[in-house]
């Protein structure tokens, strides 16, 4: 089934795909919650009245996917963990980097359901879209093996993993770290590095668009093949498929439990899609902040999420 949270008539609420236009207020069943984090954590339970819903909705509960304000799909997760770096199709741009998955966290205030505005301010500089897969984490996971994987999946939905590479440089350190010093126990040894911080170039307002629906993990045979486009203005510029994903969803689970537990409702977006469409253009080269226009991410069997660019 296909959820999603959104406001009608002066409220918030949740609800649940009829068939594709019109969404049931999941009130109707008695879930009272406004978050689908109630849902999630609910369990099978809270899934079985919303199927008995669906069977017979009442008129009442009925809201046109046109009339309504889409907010992102879990609304508040206590964290979205965001793999970097992680398409096989574009290897042979990495110069050096880790062999297991390398990750970074955004917070929820960078989220913005479908429809909404991604906000650019002068200062921001170049801002670019990366489409992404995101998983909805369903149980809590903690040193999960990849084998098991799949069972703390509660489904999957659409992340637009908004980009400043302005912002990127500008947070970017060259400097002389510091490290002990071989064979000296109190001597030290200053050691060139360079380092980012993604504090404002992912993190910022907005930087997030992510929905419309979270589709339940049944409704998705395979994760690792569906087709992944990007949008401009409906000018195709990215045809990838989540097959080019270079470290699967298992591997990517199993390692980040091992770090950090991952709560239901938190959110594992796998990593950007970046072959370019025929003709096309590089993400790189969308400069949402300089164009403005409507950036849209589709992926197959989940929707297409369309956001368009406000200049504050």
């Amino acid at each position: 089934m296909r959820l999603a949270s959104y406001r009608a008539d002066g409220r918030d609420r949740i609800g649940v795909s009829l068939d594709g236009e019109t969404l049931v207020d999941l009130a109707a069943a008695g879930i009272a919650t406004t978050d689908l984090l109630g849902v999630i954590e609910a369990g099978p339970e809270a899934l079985d009245r919303i199927a008995a819903l669906l069977r017979d909705p009442p008129a009442d509960a009925l809201h046109g996917r046109d009339a309504v304000t889409w907010h992102p799909p879990v609304r508040r997760p206590s964290k979205i963990c965001c793999i970097a770096l992680n398409n096989s199709a574009n290897s042979e741009r990495i110069i050096a980097g880790p062999r297991h998955p390398a990750a970074f966290v955004k917070p929820s205030s960078a989220l913005v359901g479908h429809g909404g505005a991604v906000e650019c301010r002068a200062d921001y500089g170049r801002v670019h879209p990366e489409p992404e897969l995101a998983v909805v984490i369903g149980r809590a996971a903690r040193d999960v093996s990849a084998a098991d994987a799949l069972d703390h999946v509660f489904g999957y939905t659409i992340h637009n993993d908004i980009t400043s590479p302005t912002m990127r440089g500008e947070d970017t350190f060259h400097y002389r770290a510091i490290h002990p010093k071989a064979g000296e126990p109190n001597g030290v040894a200053y050691v060139e590095s360079w380092v980012s911080y993604p504090g404002r170039y992912k993190c910022s307002d907005t930087f997030s668009p992510m929905g419309p629906w979270l589709v339940t993990r049944d409704e998705i045979a395979d994760p690792h093949d569906l087709r992944i486009a990007c949008y401009h203005d409906d000018r195709l510029i990215t045809e990838d498929n989540t097959a080019n994903l270079f470290f699967k969803l298992p591997q990517v689970i199993e390692f980040l439990s091992a770090y950090m537990t991952l709560l239901p409702g938190d959110i594992v977006s796998l990593g950007t899609a970046l072959k370019s469409a025929a003709g096309g253009a590089a993400v790189q080269n969308v400069d949402l902040n300089r164009l403005g226009g409507v950036v849209s991410v589709e992926i197959e069997g989940i929707g297409r999420l369309s956001n368009g660019v406000a200049r504050r």
